[in-house]
Parts: structure tokens; sequence; C-alpha cells
């Protein structure tokens, strides 16, 4: 296991022990919105509101999350260690769990996918993997998409790149190649791109920090282009929400499962997660 680690990129070991109902009009002028927005500042709308935040969202959004249904959502959870789960969360799984429980109802089907297993929820599959950074993913992409055939693809990768300072001025870019990579060979697959969750570590954190601030663009920019690429703003996850310096606790993984049934909810009003998915041939690289 230590040896598949380093061979991806090393990074960090795991821990020892370790109101309103909308209108109809409403929801068409919302689903617009989603459709046409490319702003920096946000993932879905057209504004600069940054709608993510949920302490900001209009009674009309929060209704249409709760009300929203698609036929099949066939979800992968990609990342390092957060997405796998196991530190300072006793049931296992990381944010995977909640959010399971928060997709409950809002699809006829509704499947988590990848190559790993764990966690205390329904279907523990997901593509999270012990201390990996953006280049063990771009490693390995071509080979698990066609497999597990998503139709939404969470991503939440760099952290361990920020910890170990691993070539950190070029993780934003990397990060879009690995973007790219999933959209070329799938191009009507939705990717929700999420922000890093902070550090309890201070150099780390600043880093996140820098890292988090290019998402944006680089969300816009492949927006831009047609793609179905979504920003996943992490706000509400504080360094209090942290077991360790890296790892959310119980707390922690309620947000991020908050953040990410959110982000999904905005791209199903949006029309964008199609039932099934097909997946090209993987792109000269």
């Amino acid at each position: 296991m230590d040896t598949e680690r380093r061979a991806e990129g090393g990074g960090a070991r795991p821990p020892r022990g370790s109101g309103r109902i909308p209108t109809r009009r409403q929801a068409l002028l919302l689903a617009a919105g989603v459709l046409a927005g490319t702003g920096a500042a946000c993932a879905f709308g057209g504004d600069r509101r940054e709608p993510e935040r949920s302490a900001r969202r209009p009674p009309e959004v929060r209704a249409l999350g709760r009300g929203w249904k698609v036929p099949r959502l066939a979800v992968m959870p990609l990342g390092d260690s957060i997405t796998h789960g196991g530190a300072g969360n006793p049931a296992g799984g990381g944010y995977r769990p909640a959010l399971w429980d928060r997709l409950a109802g809002h699809a006829d089907v509704v499947d988590f996918v990848g190559g790993e297993r764990n966690g205390r929820l329904p279907d523990p599959d997901h593509e999270g993997h012990w201390g990996w950074k953006i280049d063990g993913l771009l490693s390995r992409i071509d080979t698990w998409l066609p497999k597990a055939r998503p139709n939404v693809v969470l991503l939440h990768i760099g952290t361990n790149d920020m910890h170990d300072d691993y070539r950190v001025d070029t993780a934003p870019e990397r990060l879009g190649t690995l973007v790219d990579r999933i959209t070329t060979a799938a191009p009507d697959m939705t990717v929700l791109v999420s922000a890093l969750v902070p550090s309890a570590d201070p150099a780390t954190q600043r880093r996140v920090e820098a890292f988090n601030a290019a998402l944006p663009a680089l969300v816009a920019e492949r927006r831009g282009r047609g793609a179905r690429v979504g920003l996943v703003r992490m706000d509400h996850v504080t360094p209090r929400d942290l077991v360790d310096d890296l790892h959310p606790n119980d707390t922690g993984n309620a947000k991020m499962a908050a953040a990410f049934h959110e982000a999904i909810a905005r791209a199903a009003t949006a029309g964008w997660i199609r039932e099934q998915v097909d997946i090209g041939p993987s792109p000269a690289h």
C-alpha cells in the first residue's frame, strides 16, 4: 500500500487508529440562469452573489433543492483520503454516507461508482485514495471512467499537493488537465469541482487559499467552452471542523455533503444530468 501511495505522488498517510415553493415561472427562470451563467464568482448562476453559499441562497433555491428529481444518479466521488474517509469519521466513508442520505428520493436509481469500497452506507463504491495527488488521478482516470460509467463526478483533489508543497504553482493547471480529460472523453459528463477544505496547518492553509482562488476562473473557462463543469464552494467548513491538520470530522463531512448535494441539485435543475453518459476512448495525451 505504501509503495502504491508513493507511486501515485505520496502524501499524508492514514492516521493511526484512527420557504416557499417556487412557481413554475420561478423554476424556469432559475434553470435558465443556471444554464447561461459563466461568471467566475459563482458555480452555476449568472450573477456574482455567490449563490453556493447557503446563507445567501434565496428561498426558491432552497425549495427547489428539496424538490428536484432525475431518473438516475451514478455518482463517482473522486479524490484522496478526504473522499475515502475514515479519519475522524467513526462510520467511515467521509462525506459519502451523509450525501447518500441527502440524495435518497432525488433519483429513481442512486448509484455511487468506483473501484474502491468502504464506509457504512448502502453503496460504498468510490474513487478516493489515501495520500494521492492530482497526478495520481490523472494517471488512472482514463481507466476508471469507462469501468464505472458515472454521469456525475464529484472532484475534491489537491490537498496532498498543498500539504506536501508539491508543484504548487502548477496545481490549478494540472487540475484543469484532469477536468479536461474527463470532459473530452465524456462531453455530457457533469463534473463538480470542489474547493479544498481548509487545513489547520498555517503553511498548508496559505497554499490551499491560493489554490482555491484559482478555481473560479478554471471552472468559468471550461463552462465557456460548453462543458458541464461547476464549482462547489466549501466555505462553511472551518478548521474547527477538522479532526487533524487535513481531515474533516463528522461535522465537516456533513457540511461537505450539504455542499455537494446543493451542487448536484443545481446541476439537475439546469438539465445537466443525463441518465446515461457516453464515454469515448481516452484522448491522446
